[in-house]
């Protein structure tokens, strides 16, 4: 992965840790995709649509990069999904020690089983929202536990986990699933408050995992596995920006972009989606 100096090439003002309030983490992992492969390739693939994105959200009326963002070295282990996750569990938590507002961005969705794990370590009673095409609820497969297949199934253990836009799982996962907190998206798009009664699930502390996948593929077609019947652009943020008014987001990771050379418009989308995130964190009540 070639180092960006700085997140959308925002000045050095702003990219210092010293003074940053959020941290960026990419992990470019795409240890046990089995589809199609790519997603290593997604942060850095974000990381130039962001040096390309206008820095102003016109909603917020607001510049957010000035609340500092510092770009941190790539979490590079590979040599197995198991070290992978443990590599990311260990930086997470170090910079959440740091009090910062800590992001992570795939890279396959395994890597947020460290993710996790750091963030319930740190926060206590904590809520994991994942917006997500994929139940993701196997104990394990093809041999491990850190299979992206696998990426909640801890967490629907150890934590307070609502899904919301699961659209396709193996039959086994029913027995892992708590339906009364799981949004299905046939079912969401004919219940009016489906937003409502998942935030009044949540506790105060929450950690969104985002797997790209949970967008329609009509609008983020770069992604390992698309899914017909997705989440579209402004229902996503509608959303998004209810849970970050009601509740107290602790950090973030988006994960499977797996981006192509013909079409950026799924790179852009992702750098948008996380400078929304970011927005709506520090912005809404300024």
């Amino acid at each position: 992965m070639i180092k960006t100096n700085t997140y959308a090439g925002i000045s050095e003002e702003y990219a210092k840790l010293e003074t940053a309030k959020v941290v960026l983490i990419p992990v470019p992992y795409d240890g046990t995709s089995t589809w199609q492969k790519g997603a290593h390739k997604g942060p850095d693939a974000f990381l130039e649509a962001s040096e390309n994105m206008e820095l102003y959200d016109i909603e917020t009326d607001s510049e957010v990069y000035k609340q500092g963002v510092y770009l941190a070295d790539a979490v590079t282990e590979n040599s197995s999904p198991e070290a992978m996750v443990e590599a990311v569990e260990a930086i997470t938590l170090h910079y959440i020690n740091q009090n910062k507002f800590v992001t992570l961005f795939g890279g396959e969705h395994s890597m947020s089983i460290g993710t996790i794990r750091a963030f319930n370590d740190a926060f206590e009673n904590l809520t994991v929202l994942q917006i997500d095409a994929h139940a993701d609820l196997r104990p394990s497969y093809e041999g491990s536990t850190c299979n992206h297949a696998c990426a909640v199934y801890e967490a629907s253990k150890t934590t307070n986990l609502i899904q919301v836009g699961i659209r396709s799982m193996d039959v086994s996962e029913k027995e892992q699933m708590n339906m009364g907190k799981t949004y299905f998206a046939h079912k969401m798009v004919n219940y009016k408050y489906w937003m409502d009664s998942a935030i009044d699930q949540m506790t105060d502390n929450v950690f969104i995992t985002f797997d790209l996948d949970a967008f329609d593929p009509s609008i983020l077609p770069s992604t390992g596995t698309p899914e017909p019947g997705g989440l579209l652009w402004y229902e996503t943020l509608e959303f998004l920006r209810k849970v970050f008014e009601r509740k107290n987001v602790v950090g973030f990771d988006i994960v499977e972009l797996c981006p192509n050379d013909i079409d950026k418009s799924s790179d852009f989308l992702a750098a948008k989606l996380y400078y929304k995130m970011l927005t709506y964190k520090f912005e809404l009540n300024n």
